[in-house]
């Protein structure tokens, strides 16, 4: 046993001697998790993980001066499609589901990973692959074994909704056609808990369900909408997730399917656009978090507006009132864009603007994607910060976003788990 113990002890020491360390010597580093902003500070990183910071100066393999830069964890986008590259019309959707293979929409995702890991997102929760299967979970799994670049993922699978529900819809086209669908459609409790077993057994981190439809907006300015799921449909994917130590993240516009979301035991709302006071103390309750995936919203409301469905434009109108009132109330803000929504090509990083405009302070604003997004997904203190035992997920930037917010959207030098990605 003693000769076990000695062989053990010598194989994790070779094993450390053997992972390369790196020294940065950073300008400005922010700690997310205080906010406070420390000059010409030294990170010690081994391997992947962060081991130390302080002003001493380590002997190192090798040494990144990033003395003129400001130097912050890697940021957190809790909602993304690396499988859509943008849907202003149900056309552009179709085109996508009906158009392009299976095949092809993962070539083009890897490059929107790439894309998201060049922003200086060095994590996505991936929120449905809209048709694409589980070509999300091979997204992962080649990331994770270094065949591609890519942020870390945490995916979702398929996405649920009920029968008839969600497009492609059916009566566009010929009845005699078998169209594929952009999520997994289920009618019933035992229906329900078979997909999300499927989906879990196939490697599904969250499940995501679209809990509600039909947003329409009332004359005192209130939103409703119709609920999709039964009480017994949803409370059996949320009772079947929670068993199996997963969370649910729900899409959900308005009261009517927030609600009934939240008290089955959802852990995320996207969107809740058309949200009201009710929602909001509940999710204060619960502590549910809200990603509200603002600049999408904007990118797609004229376009949908001009083909008669305004919902998106008077959404714009109250929800800038809206987040102030859930800030007011304390609900979790999680950063989250919808990015997939829109073209990977413009700024994923532009929620902030929103966030600052709106009322938070830039620190506020990047706890957002960084402690509260770590927290999320149950992986604080190994991302979204900078400090012993973390992940090396580090970015750089010339201008310090802590006084111009905007600066996050040009992220310069990226590092995810020890490796430089960016220079």
């Amino acid at each position: 046993m003693r000769l076990i113990t000695l062989s053990l002890s010598l194989f994790f020491c070779l094993t450390l001697a053997a992972q390369k360390t790196i020294l940065i010597k950073c300008g400005k580093l922010l700690d997310s998790k205080t906010g406070i902003v420390s000059e010409k500070q030294n990170i010690f990183i081994r391997g992947n993980q962060v081991v130390s910071i302080g002003t001493a100066t380590i002997q190192a393999d090798s040494i990144i001066d990033l003395s003129s830069y400001f130097v912050m964890p890697g940021l957190i986008d809790c909602h993304t499609h690396v499988l859509l590259q943008g849907d202003i019309t149900s056309e552009d959707y179709d085109v996508q589901v009906l158009k392009e293979s299976i095949p092809y929409r993962t070539i083009r995702a890897t490059k929107s990973a790439e894309k998201a890991l060049m922003n200086g997102f060095t994590t996505l929760r991936d929120l449905g692959t809209e048709g694409a299967g589980y070509a999300d979970v091979d997204l992962k799994k080649a990331i994770n074994k270094g065949v591609i670049s890519g942020p870390r993922m945490f995916v979702s699978t398929l996405a649920m909704n009920t029968t008839g529900h969600y497009p492609i819809k059916a009566s566009d086209y010929s009845w005699e056609l078998q169209l594929p669908k952009g999520v997994i459609e289920i009618t019933g409790a035992e229906e329900a808990r078979r997909a999300v077993r499927q989906q879990l057994e196939q490697g599904a981190d969250w499940i995501k369900i679209y809990a509600d439809r039909g947003y329409y907006r009332l004359a005192d300015g209130s939103f409703r909408s119709i609920p999709n799921f039964t009480n017994e449909e949803i409370k059996a994917i949320a009772e079947e997730t929670i068993l199996s130590r997963k969370k649910v993240a729900a899409h959900a516009m308005t009261r009517d399917g927030i609600l009934a979301a939240i008290n089955a035991g959802a852990s995320t709302i996207e969107h809740g656009s058309g949200m009201d006071e009710e929602c909001m103390r509940l999710m204060v309750e619960k502590g549910v978090y809200w990603c509200p995936t603002l600049f999408v919203n904007e990118y797609v409301a004229e376009g949908r507006a001009k083909l008669g469905s305004p919902i998106n434009q008077y959404f714009q109108q109250s929800i800038q009132a809206t987040f102030k009132k859930a800030m007011k109330m304390g609900v979790k803000l999680a950063y989250g864009t919808d990015i997939g929504g829109y073209d990977w090509n413009l700024a994923e990083a532009k929620d902030f603007t929103y966030f600052v405009d709106w009322g938070l302070s830039p620190i506020q604003a990047i706890q957002t994607a960084t402690t509260t997004a770590a927290e999320l997904l149950g992986m604080q203190g190994k991302i979204g910060e900078i400090k012993e035992g973390s992940f090396a997920d580090i970015i750089a930037l010339k201008k310090d976003p802590t006084k111009d917010i905007s600066a996050l959207q040009n992220i310069e030098w990226v590092m995810k788990d020890g490796k430089v990605y960016k220079h």
